[in-house]
């Protein structure tokens, strides 16, 4: 399985290995640099079957910290599309990149918030802070939102410009869109608040905008928290009803994680810890997604995808420690994986 291709609109991975977004906080200006060249192309070279690109913010807030990447201008972009005709003119893999916004989670530094001159205002659906000793953020009017939907949508223009293959969207870890669809950061009375319904449209005006600007040549997908962890949040079964419509709203893909919105959440950590939310999503909303959590071994990733638990394995730390484990998994399992002409000298381990 984990070597069967797999089709979305019409992008198909070689493999099922994906490295999962993780930022890097390597940028400034939001700009894409040699580190990040280097660091992308190399998964690459590694047979990895999609990259995809860090939490990318579609405004200047939307950053985590100073040092997060940004696509709000031409500039970030052009940096960023070097890196994508590296990867599509040096190997067989994909590449995507997640847009973002950090909402209240934004202006912070080795985690924890910087001052609003070091930073900038964060914004809220709620003037709720993450933590009882930060700032309180701004309230969104419903006019702002809507500038907020065509900034991801810009973004995705200028991502599908740079030659991006596949877009997602992250509406998980307690940023800013997750923080619409939870009842606890999200308390308005507007029609972006109250109702499951309510809560999960700023999420869905961005998806539609997002798909004015794609083609059948990119493909969407959608990173969710399968839960929050906490009581009366959001949990596993709005993670299924919400699976169920963005597959009407055409996206080709649930990628299912879990927590970060609200802090001091109990979550125990284990091998696969998240897959279960996966499978659940992945067999009640009868959609495609991806698994991601603690996944380390060509095996566990197997038996996986062979469970039908998930169709793409998310891979995190476990591919920062090596970029080259779809290759050696192909070795292990007598597959084949894209592997460097440059290396074939390597190829056959004795």
């Amino acid at each position: 399985m984990l070597y069967t291709p797999i089709k979305f609109r019409n992008v198909e991975l070689k493999n099922r290995w994906v490295m999962s977004p993780m930022c890097m906080y390597s940028c400034e200006d939001g700009l894409a640099n040699d580190f990040h060249y280097v660091h992308y192309g190399s998964r690459a070279q590694g047979g990895t079957g999609l990259i995809v690109v860090e939490a990318t913010g579609v405004e200047p807030r939307g950053r985590i910290t100073n040092h997060c990447m940004g696509i709000w201008n031409d500039m970030q972009a052009e940096k960023l599309q070097k890196i994508v005709e590296f990867v599509h003119k040096n190997s067989d893999s994909k590449i995507g990149i997640q847009l973002a916004h950090a909402g209240r989670k934004g202006s912070t530094w080795e985690n924890k918030q910087i001052s609003v001159e070091e930073g900038w205002e964060t914004i809220a659906p709620s003037p709720i802070p993450y933590h009882p000793t930060e700032r309180i953020p701004h309230e969104l009017s419903a006019e702002e939102i809507k500038d907020l939907v065509q900034n991801f949508k810009d973004a995705a223009k200028r991502a599908v410009n740079a030659g991006f293959d596949v877009i997602e969207i992250h509406a998980a870890h307690g940023y800013l869109v997750h923080q619409f669809l939870s009842p606890l950061s999200n308390v308005r009375t507007d029609e972006y608040g109250g109702s499951f319904e309510n809560r999960s449209r700023f999420l869905l005006e961005i998806i539609d905008a997002v798909n004015e600007e794609l083609n059948d040549n990119v493909a969407l997908f959608v990173r969710i928290s399968g839960t929050e962890y906490a009581e009366n949040g959001w949990d596993i079964s709005d993670s299924v009803e919400l699976a169920k419509i963005l597959k009407e709203h055409s996206v080709d893909l649930t990628d299912v994680s879990s927590g970060g919105n609200i802090h001091g959440a109990k979550i125990s950590v284990f091998d696969g810890y998240q897959v279960p939310f996966s499978s659940q999503v992945r067999n009640e909303a009868e959609v495609k997604t991806g698994a991601v959590g603690l996944i380390t071994s060509t095996q566990q990733a197997e038996d996986i995808l062979n469970k039908e638990e998930a169709d793409l394995i998310f891979v995190a730390r476990e591919i920062l420690r090596n970029p080259y484990i779809a290759v050696q998994g192909s070795f292990e399992m007598n597959e084949e994986s894209f592997f460097p002409h440059q290396y074939l000298r390597a190829k056959i381990s004795s």
